[in-house]
Order: C-alpha cells, then sequence, then structure tokens
C-alpha cells in the first residue's frame, strides 16, 4: 500500500487555489494525472467524473433514419438530377404514400415505431393525416424554418404526453406550453434571461438554490449581469445513525417563506446526490408557496426524474409557479442530439406577474416586444423566452432545428407506446446494478431507499472516516489536508476520476461519481481504489501518531 506523506505547504496552496474552480474544470487537472498513472502502471483509466452515459437507445434512432430515407423518397418525386438535387415534399396524398412506404419496410427495425407514433397523433389528438406526415417529411429533411418557432405542433402534443406520463401527471387534464430548446443548459440560459429582460428578477434580487446542486445553477446567479441575493436551502438531513437522508429538513424549505425570495432553483432529482424529493418535502413546499410566498417563481430541472419509478415532478404539485426544464440526453444516451424543452402552464405566476408590473415597465417591454405583436402585452412569457432567445430581433429564425425536434418526437413516443415500462426498468436496473457495484467494494453501506435515482452517487468520506476510525481522525483529516486531495490523489495513484462534492456545494469531504458512463465490472474498481486511498489517509494517521 502506498503511504504518501503529508502534502508540502507549495502543494496545498496549489489545492487551496484549484479548489475555487468549478468541478468540471477541475476534472481536466485530474483527467491529466489519471491518463499519466494510466501509461506509467498497470492502472485502466476510468472517468467517472461525468455524467455522459455509454447507452444509446437504438429504436427511436432506426425509426429516425428509416423517416429520412422515406422523406427523401418524397423529394425524388417532385425533382432529381444527377447531380443530387431534389425538390421539397409535396403535400396532396403523401400520408398514403407514407402508409405504402411503411408496409414496404415492415420489417425494419424502426418501421413499428413511426407506425405507432403516427397513428397516436391521428387518433389521440386528431391530426390530419396529410399536414402530419408532411411535418414530418419536412421535419426530418430539415429544409424550412421551424413554424411555430416554438415548437412544431406534433413534437408539442407527443411531448407533453410523455412530460404527464413521466413526470406524474397522471390524468391531469391542464396544458402546459412548451419550447424545445438545444438541451437543458439552453433552457436554463434563456429562463434566466427572460426573468431579467421582464423585470420579473433584477440584480440583487434574493433567489433560492437547493443544493448540493449542478454547478452552473450555482454560478450563473453569481454572474455580474445578474448579481443575485443567493439563498440556499442545504440538503443537510441526517438520520440518527449518522447516514445522510439528502432531503431538506424543514427548517431549510422554511426559509422559502421569505416572500422576498423570488425564485427557487431545483434538481429533481437531485445532481449530486441524486435523490429525488421526499413526500413530506414536497407537502412542506407546497404550504410554503399557499401560505407565505404565492408567487414565489420556481424552476425544476427533472432530467433525471425517470430514474425513478412514480416520479412526481413539481410541475404537477405546483403548477401556477413552476417551469420544468426536462432534457432528453440522459434517459436516451442522447447528449450530442442537444434535445429539451421548456415547460410552462397555460395560467402561470409569470404571465400573471408580467401583467402585474408598473406602467412605465410595461411600456418598456411593450417597445421591446413590440416588432412582435401588435399588442405585445398579450405575449405569453414563455413566448417571450423564444424571442430574446434571438435577442428579439430574430425572432423569425428561432426555434430548435426541425431534425432535433424530430428525433425528440420519436424519443417521447417510443416511451408513450411503452405500456408496459420495459425501458424504464431496463434503465432502471442498470443504474442499480452499477451503484451496487461501486458501493460493494468500498465497504461503505449503502442504505436502500426508493428516493434515490442513483444517475451519481455522493459519497461522504467524513461520514465513514468516523464510523470506521473515529471522531479523531475526521478531525485529523481536516486540520492536515484540503478536501480536494483526496480526488487528485485518487486520480494520480489509481488512474481514477471522481469529481469533488464540495464543488457542488455538497459536504466539503465527499465525491461525486457518476454510475452512468462505465460498466459494472469499472465500478467495483472504483469502489477499491476509494477505499484503498482512504485507508492510506489512516495509515499515515497512525504513522504520525506513533512518531508523536
Amino acid at each position: 500500500m502506498k503511504q504518501n506523506v503529508t502534502p508540502s505547504a507549495d502543494s496545498r496552496t496549489y489545492e487551496e487555489r484549484l479548489s475555487k474552480m468549478s468541478p468540471f474544470e477541475i476534472k481536466n487537472e485530474l483527467i491529466d494525472l489519471a491518463q499519466k498513472d494510466a501509461r506509467k502502471s498497470t492502472s485502466t483509466f476510468l472517468n467517472a467524473g461525468r455524467g455522459n452515459p455509454n447507452w444509446v437507445a437504438t429504436y427511436p434512432r432506426e425509426a429516425f433514419f428509416l423517416l429520412g430515407t422515406w422523406a427523401l423518397e418524397e423529394c425524388r418525386l417532385v425533382a432529381d438530377n444527377e447531380v443530387g438535387v431534389a425538390g421539397i415534399p409535396g403535400h396532396e396524398g403523401i400520408a398514403d404514400r407514407f402508409d405504402k412506404f411503411l408496409e414496404k419496410h415492415r420489417k425494419e427495425n424502426g418501421a413499428s415505431l413511426l407506425r405507432g407514433a403516427f397513428d397516436y397523433l391521428v387518433e389521440k389528438h386528431h391530426f390530419d393525416r396529410d399536414d402530419l406526415a408532411h411535418e414530418w417529411a419536412e421535419a426530418v429533411l430539415g429544409d424550412q424554418y421551424p413554424t411555430p418557432d416554438r415548437i412544431l405542433s406534433s413534437v408539442e402534443a407527443t411531448v407533453r404526453d410523455y412530460l404527464r406520463r413521466e413526470m406524474g401527471g397522471g390524468d391531469d387534464t391542464s396544458v402546459y406550453d412548451l419550447f424545445a430548446t438545444e438541451g437543458g443548459t439552453a433552457g436554463m440560459c434563456y429562463a434566466f434571461d427572460s426573468l431579467q429582460e421582464n423585470f420579473l428578477l433584477n440584480k440583487g434580487d434574493k433567489i433560492a438554490l437547493m443544493v448540493p446542486a449542478f454547478t452552473p445553477y450555482i454560478e450563473i446567479p453569481r454572474l455580474e449581469r445578474f448579481s443575485f441575493d443567493v439563498v440556499e436551502i442545504h440538503a443537510d438531513k441526517v438520520q440518527h445513525d449518522g447516514y445522510h437522508t439528502w432531503q431538506y429538513p424543514d427548517s431549510e424549505i422554511d426559509k422559502l417563506r421569505d416572500p422576498a425570495v423570488k425564485l427557487l432553483c431545483i434538481i429533481n432529482p437531485s445532481n449530486p446526490p441524486s435523490y429525488t424529493l421526499a413526500e413530506d418535502v414536497r407537502r412542506r413546499l407546497i404550504d410554503v408557496v399557499s401560505k407565505d410566498n404565492p408567487n414565489l417563481m420556481i424552476i425544476t430541472d427533472d432530467v433525471y426524474g425517470t430514474f425513478v419509478k412514480n416520479f412526481r415532478s413539481l410541475m404537477y404539485e405546483l403548477p401556477y409557479n413552476t417551469m420544468t426544464v426536462y432534457s432528453f440526453s440522459k434517459y436516451f444516451g442522447a447528449t450530442g442530439w442537444r434535445l429539451a424543452t421548456t415547460a410552462i402552464n397555460e395560467r402561470n405566476v409569470f404571465d400573471d406577474m408580467i401583467a402585474a408590473l408598473p406602467e412605465s415597465k410595461k411600456k418598456r417591454l411593450a417597445e421591446r416586444y413590440g416588432t412582435l405583436s401588435l399588442d405585445p402585452s398579450k405575449l405569453k412569457f414563455i413566448d417571450r423566452m423564444v424571442a430574446d432567445s434571438r435577442m428579439v430581433a430574430l425572432n423569425h429564425t428561432a426555434g430548435l432545428s426541425t431534425p432535433q425536434q424530430m428525433q425528440m418526437l420519436l424519443f417521447a413516443a417510443f416511451c408513450n407506446l411503452d405500456k408496459e415500462n420495459t425501458y424504464q426498468t431496463f434503465m432502471i436496473n442498470l443504474i442499480k446494478s452499477r451503484l451496487e457495484a461501486l458501493w460493494q467494494t468500498t465497504g461503505f453501506t449503502l442504505l436502500v431507499d426508493p428516493l434515490r435515482a442513483g444517475y451519481y452517487s455522493e459519497i461522504d468520506l467524513m461520514v465513514w472516516a468516523k464510523k470506521f476510525y473515529g471522531d479523531d481522525f475526521a478531525d485529523y483529516l481536516q486540520k492536515n489536508y484540503v478536501p480536494l486531495d483526496f480526488v487528485l490523489r485518487l486520480a494520480r495513484e489509481t488512474a481514477v476520476v471522481l469529481l469533488n462534492g464540495d464543488g457542488f456545494d455538497g459536504p466539503a469531504w465527499s465525491v461525486r461519481a457518476s454510475l452512468a458512463n462505465l460498466n459494472e465490472e469499472d465500478y467495483l474498481k472504483i469502489g477499491k481504489a476509494i477505499r484503498n486511498i482512504f485507508d492510506e489517509y489512516h495509515a499515515r494517521y497512525e504513522a504520525d501518531k506513533a512518531g508523536k
């Protein structure tokens, strides 16, 4: 076993400076250290630092490519030549030709999904068959500007049903307006921009952030252009035996009773530690809004909700107050597609607060959006987001590319038609097996918890320092080492990359592992590496104590 000496003053200073950076920037240093170790030893480089999944959903992609083949056939019916230039799809009779194409290719992967998704929209949402087939042909080809610019009509209907199904809407009949965006990160940026442009948030305003949290939510509000006063709501609830529940005590939720807190940002399930809100926390939030802060605006990022059975989003608990950001990237292995949507209930606090602004601010907004409407006061907040995403003047070219929207529709339709939830069951079990493998070789105890998504695992090493070796050892660690030292040493000595949990406003001595991007046997190795480094610290502690 390696026994490194206590870091020098120079190395400690370096670690303290590095700790101030985003964990996603620190990871570059960790990757470099880990790759160096892999080259000079028999270690295998294992990067569990980033949440990019190592799977892809095949059927929706096969449907997409098959649809593209049909759309090109439609183009060649209009015009074709030897240099590879064809016409654009015609409208008349296009649905019948689509039917014939699907029948001809019925044995190919993707055909049944296209058939099911098409019939679903015709039968449930009463789309005209030719209009729908024509929209799909042009969408997959990308030969027209997105129309409507916010989201294509068939995409909105399909994704709206998907969100109701996967986000716990049940038989809810309320209507949500959707805005298709280039990934969840774009949705976040557009939301913050439009909240400020429409005077719903102003510099210095107080907003709340439920932590630990994905680092952009920590960093964006503190940018000079926003300069928000951030109130942190900490998931520091623990069980009587010292284990984290990663839930929020009543005292933390009650910070939101202050009406000066205008916005709440939440990732649900959290990133890290990957737990969804407990029922008592949701009930407390509802109580806060109903009694003390009725105009509280909420942005909930629910990208990991599909990894929890019977997940329930705040979009259905507090529909008037909540804007949802949902990304398709993780569940379907589609981070490179940049597919997401924001969703706002037709009746919402954002529109009502704009309507209640003083006349001086309404006049300024009328000037801002005056080129878009004869009565800009009637523009919904979500449509203002679309315009703001293109600095208003370029609103006519706004919108997510139509091929991206078509792939989004097929991802959503794939699950809408999956009556037995076979895909979700498989994905949940895949993540669970990797999580159990990671914890198995650490020797730490992984408690059973139905609220755990498990896409990430946040391990608080200080908890295990106390449980395994006592409070004196825990004090020794805190006095002699910078918390970042653990992930640096892990990379340098074992070629394993994890991220530091304190970079997400989690416990100082916690580490975050992604369970998405490696195989089960790799997590067995990572768990063992974590325990080996952990025990090295204890060996140094014993040596120092003996030396005294």
